[in-house]
């Protein structure tokens, strides 16, 4: 691809990153597992490489992708999403403040309350769905506004363009988690935000098969060289492997979350109409608080939705226990339909309704997967 041209965002996911081997010809890439890399006579790296933990091709090819991606300038990965949440706060001061959503995912939490508190800096987790509720909540100190859109597990979603300049106005950086959405439905440099934070592992692997983070900044900047500084030193790097496997999932991405959205859709809309569930979260759906934000500010409405037992937690169990096709288990974004229930994932001080079941709508046929739903709801008294 040249450099000075624009590309379409599928035309990106092929071939940003990606490039003929240089030695063999070959289309797609190598896997380049060596630690240490060779230096000249007169000690330089003329090749750019020193040590894995510095830079890989692999690394450096995933990095580049996901920056084109995200429409940011520079992205660090690392071997989880959480160590690519601890990696941004890393950069902080003890003293400073982080505004979060309530509704937020229970790892970011645990890593505000348990990590950094100790190294006293202060967390308030706010509804972000009221932007009044915002404002009142920063404070001097604040350092990052934390978005999360939509959120896990509710699927609420919050006005990123408002947030993000409520942010800048405070003299806070505004930082989005996009994982549910991917960067196929949701754009939050191009809304302002400063950095977006990703668990490669969910829609951007794809597979349930690669456990991975990544940043993405806007600009290169000092806040970012913070982030890649905690990178180095931290050593919470992916390992090549783990970047290849990414890169092999992306060029499939776009058409993967098309289909994702448009099984979500059918399955939201069966059990929107099933007397046995009381609500369902799910931003595509006319009748959602969140729907006409979603609409304003995502392309799609994604492959995630959670719903409510009118029953109850037991009546929620029980489902989870009677479906033949979705696979009780964790996390989100692969190719098979995985289920729920989430309170129990997230432990005794989860504010999740008990009742609550959370969906990862896969690739499977949509009519399946709701005669799955129903057969699994038609067995509750």
């Amino acid at each position: 691809m040249k450099k000075d041209k624009t590309y379409r965002f599928e035309t990106l996911a092929v071939h940003a990153g990606h490039g003929v081997d240089p030695a063999t010809g070959a289309v797609v890439d190598p896997i380049h597992l060596s630690t240490t890399f060779e230096r000249e006579a007169d000690g330089t790296y003329p090749r750019g490489y020193l040590y894995s933990r510095n830079g890989n091709p692999n690394r450096n090819g995933l990095e580049t992708a996901l920056a084109a991606l995200e429409g940011g300038e520079a992205c660090a990965t690392f071997g989880s999403g959480l160590a690519a949440v601890t990696a941004i706060f890393q950069g902080l001061q003890p003293g400073d403040h982080v505004l979060a959503p309530l509704d937020i995912y229970h790892g970011t939490a645990n890593v505000l309350k348990h990590l950094f508190a100790k190294w006293q800096v202060s967390a308030s987790f706010v509804d972000m769905t009221q932007l009044d509720v915002v404002a009142a909540a920063l404070q001097p100190n604040t350092r990052i506004v934390w978005i999360e859109t939509p959120s896990n597990p509710l699927l609420q979603c919050v006005d990123i363009a408002a947030l993000a300049d409520m942010a800048h106005q405070a003299g806070a950086r505004a930082i989005a988690d996009n994982t549910f959405a991917s960067p196929v439905l949701q754009r939050p440099l191009e809304l302002g935000c400063d950095m977006v934070m990703h668990a490669t592992t969910k829609y951007l692997g794809g597979r349930s098969d690669v456990l991975g983070g990544a940043v993405v900044s806007k600009l290169n900047d000092d806040a970012f060289a913070q982030v890649r500084t905690a990178q180095l030193f931290g050593g919470g790097v992916p390992s090549p492997f783990d970047c290849w496997l990414v890169m092999r999932s992306l060029p499939t991405l776009p058409y993967r979350i098309q289909a994702h959205c448009a099984n979500a859709m059918k399955v939201a809309q069966f059990l929107d109409n099933h007397p046995k569930v009381s609500k369902v979260h799910y931003p595509g759906l006319e009748n959602n608080a969140f729907h006409a934000l979603a609409k304003k500010q995502m392309s799609g409405f994604g492959g995630m939705l959670s719903f409510e037992a009118k029953a109850g937690k037991d009546a929620a169990m029980a489902v989870a226990q009677h479906v033949e096709i979705f696979t009780r288990a964790t996390s989100l974004g692969g190719v098979e339909s995985l289920i729920e229930h989430r309170a129990s994932i997230e432990g005794p001080d989860s504010k999740t309704p008990q009742g609550l079941l959370r969906v990862s709508v896969g690739l499977e046929h949509a009519d399946d997967l709701i005669d799955d739903l129903a057969q699994a709801l038609d067995r509750l008294p």
